[in-house]
């Protein structure tokens, strides 16, 4: 069989003044300060498991997280709290931790915060959010790094 060739689709891009050294070059930080990006992420330890339980966002400076933690349904959003220490979140029920996870990247704790309230077909949501550690910090691409081995559901 003869070979085929792909039409020429090469196009004239000299008018740009680029060089492949250009295309090398790191973006300026700037271009990321105002910068942000979210998704969902499973909050089960199985593998095969898809949940979509945490819905994060972040910014070069801060993250977020929206939990909707299937294990927690019936559960009282008054019996629930939420700690942060610099690598990892924990929920509470009843002072007990049930679900804790480590975190993409570092955090300044003092910084964080939560709310609980109730939410659609009894799961409460718990909603989290903290300053990342140091100025600029990198964006992480999600929230959850693993889920803990402490979680009980």
């Amino acid at each position: 069989r003869p070979p085929t060739f792909l039409p020429d689709s090469s196009v004239d891009v000299s008018d740009l003044s680029l060089s492949l050294s250009d295309l090398d070059a790191p973006l300026p930080p700037a271009l990321f300060s105002s910068l942000a990006v979210s998704g969902y992420e499973s909050t089960s330890r199985i593998p095969s498991v898809s949940d979509d339980g945490c819905a994060w966002s972040e910014t070069p400076g801060g993250v977020s997280a929206v939990l909707r933690i299937p294990g927690l349904r019936g559960q009282p959003a008054g019996a629930l709290a939420a700690e942060v220490a610099e690598t990892t979140a924990s929920v509470t029920a009843f002072g007990m931790v049930v679900w804790s996870c480590v975190l993409r990247g570092r955090v300044r704790p003092e910084t964080a915060a939560f709310a609980c309230e109730e939410g659609e077909g009894g799961v409460p949501v718990v909603r989290i959010e903290a300053e990342k550690e140091g100025t600029g910090e990198r964006l992480w691409g999600g929230f959850i790094e693993q889920v803990g081995e402490n979680s009980i559901l």
